[in-house]
């Protein structure tokens, strides 16, 4: 059998490429007849997810510090960074001296592989795996394409993304793959729509929106639509799960618009698909996205969505022409309301072919198709 080590190191594990990680890892283990995979656990990171049942598929470092690494705030986040950088340089060499992968994936901070690879020769082949949009501001540009010969292989999220990175000539064509996000098991996913809702403000056919509250995911946007749209006012209320460091500000906003029945946070869920079982309509508010885990999530749940159509993914997942829901130009509100009433006043014929249409879209995207797809890439 052959051997697949994974390596991302992360401050933060709610964010979706943790759970890709652990999910191809699984697929890996679980389907395939040709591989093993394992996760490098840097730094302790992944002490919260391991258990009896997988720990024999980690590789544990002594280093765990994770818990004392600044991590909220751009300028803390980037002293985490350097650290890990200088904490990890030796022991992530001795890992690959040692055990000797036949394929090292490298998530997240992927340029401490990059260098390494470019130093030493290890008897395995890198392969890089972009999660989300990458900002290419002129180190990352100038780092990847210096040592983008060590690297086997390029896995892209989307294919925008991968025509950015061929267009930018960062990597050779001929390295660049698109390689979707593991994100849903259907058997999981049945399990977990089943658990009972125990949140007291929670009313069913309502309007909801997942995620981390950070710029990125640009909620604000749905208090200022709130406002202006009597339709969504008189009509739904609103449930945000998540949290994040935009929350306080936005909790303010809404007292100061007298939204404190209409918009709810309900914080941060583990299981978020029994919630969009029991939606409405699924609305993402996002300034980017690669390619938004939560809209394949709302299309495997049955629910209409109603999306930014920001860079780089929603459009992928509901297509050009809108057969998979309604995109409204990105961080536009005049759009966004449009849309909603375009929503709300469309026939149920056509709601329904929007939802069959985006679920067989996503089907892509499951833990087993993810593999199959991985495993031919390998090989």
């Amino acid at each position: 059998m052959k051997k697949i080590f994974y390596w991302g190191p992360f401050l933060d594990n709610r964010i979706a490429t943790v759970k890709a990680i652990y999910n191809s890892v699984a697929g890996i283990n679980k389907y395939s007849k040709n591989y093993n995979a394992y996760i490098v656990n840097s730094l302790g990171e992944w002490n919260y997810k391991i258990d009896e049942i997988n720990n024999k598929f980690f590789l544990n470092s002594k280093l765990n510090i994770i818990n004392k690494l600044p991590r909220y705030g751009f300028v803390k986040s980037r002293i985490s960074y350097i650290l890990i950088f200088i904490l990890c340089f030796n022991p992530l060499k001795k890992i690959l001296l040692k055990y000797r992968p036949d394929f090292f994936i490298a998530h997240l901070m992927i340029s401490l592989p990059l260098i390494l690879f470019s130093i030493y020769k290890f008897n395995t082949k890198l392969v890089i795996r972009i999660s989300g949009k990458p900002k290419l501001n002129f180190f990352r540009k100038f780092l990847w394409k210096k040592t983008s010969k060590n690297v086997f292989k390029v896995f892209c999220p989307t294919e925008e993304t991968r025509n950015v990175l061929i267009e930018e000539k960062i990597f050779d064509q001929s390295k660049v793959f698109v390689l979707h996000d593991p994100i849903f098991s259907i058997k999981e996913i049945k399990h977990l729509q089943k658990e009972e809702i125990k949140d007291k403000n929670f009313k069913k056919n309502n309007i909801i929106l997942v995620g981390r509250i950070t710029k990125q995911k640009n909620f604000g946007l749905i208090l200022e639509a709130y406002r202006k749209n009597k339709d969504l006012y008189q009509e739904y209320k609103v449930f945000i799960l998540g949290e994040g460091e935009m929350q306080s500000n936005l909790k303010k906003k809404i007292k100061i618009y007298n939204l404190d029945k209409k918009i709810f946070f309900l914080g941060h869920k583990k299981n978020i698909y029994k919630y969009l079982a029991n939606s409405k309509l699924f609305i993402l508010t996002s300034l980017w996205e690669d390619p938004g885990f939560v809209l394949v999530e709302s299309a495997i749940n049955n629910i209409s969505i109603l999306s930014s159509n920001c860079q780089s993914g929603p459009e992928e997942i509901i297509g050009k022409n809108e057969d998979g829901g309604y995109l409204f130009d990105s961080n536009d509100l005049i759009s966004l309301n449009k849309k909603f009433n375009l929503f709300i006043n469309d026939n149920e014929k056509n709601v329904l072919r929007k939802k069959i249409y985006v679920k067989k879209n996503v089907r892509k995207y499951s833990i087993f198709r993810h593999t199959t797809a991985l495993e031919n890439y390998l090989s």
